[in-house]
């Protein structure tokens, strides 16, 4: 079973970045999408941002030309770059990864990561 860690979250002003990375706890062999989510209190969950294994990219309006989601090679995970943060981007983050690892198909989340975005 694969387990994701997020790390990176925090306080940031408005108009502050932030680089949200997603570590795997075992080796991944193969990625067959990954993505970032994100939960604010009173909401459901979105989808914020997704990269296939064939480098499509997704990502939601309200982060479009703000946001970036890339892989990690050396660990076959995602990470997110926030820039231009707004307050409602205040949100539990959280990554996603399908795939396989050591012959197995998994499908993990990480617990998640909170991102304060102060007015």
């Amino acid at each position: 079973q694969v387990h994701l860690v997020e790390s990176g979250g925090g306080l940031v002003q408005a108009g502050g970045s932030l680089n949200l990375s997603c570590k795997a706890s075992t080796i991944i062999w193969n990625v067959y999408s990954m993505e970032w989510h994100r939960q604010a209190p009173g909401k459901q969950r979105e989808k914020v941002a997704s990269l296939t294994s064939f480098a499509r990219i997704n990502y939601a309006d309200a982060v479009k030309g703000r946001f970036t989601i890339d892989r990690d090679d050396a660990q076959n995970t995602p990470y997110l770059q926030m820039n231009s943060l707004k307050p409602e981007d205040t949100a539990v983050y959280y990554c996603r990864a399908d795939g396989d690892s050591k012959g197995h198909d998994f499908d993990s989340w990480g617990q998640g990561t909170q991102v304060t975005v102060s007015a």
